[in-house]
């Protein structure tokens, strides 16, 4: 699949989901997917994940579900790869 840092796997298809691949020392800038749900899983490498106003270590196999409302910053420390799934919140 195409596209660095993101590939979309399965363009214009709900959910989104996107591979992310980032390089050791590089990161995607604070931001937020409102409405949203978000699931990650990190394929391989080590990520530090800013979740609001916390900082979480992921390593290989590291799964996290969270509100796509706060805001997320993934910082590689090594080489990584995740899986990140993006679903509609449901109204219920």
């Amino acid at each position: 699949m195409d596209g660095q840092p993101h590939a979309n796997v399965f363009p214009d298809a709900e959910p989104k989901t996107i591979r992310l691949t980032l390089p050791e020392g590089e990161e995607v800038a604070p931001h937020s997917h409102p409405g949203r749900d978000i699931v990650l899983y990190l394929i391989e490498g080590t990520v530090e994940l800013q979740l609001g106003d916390a900082t979480h270590e992921m390593t290989a196999g590291d799964i996290v579900r969270f509100d796509g409302d706060q805001e997320i910053s993934p910082h590689a420390v090594e080489d990584s790869t995740a899986l990140i799934v993006l679903a509609n919140q449901s109204d219920d």
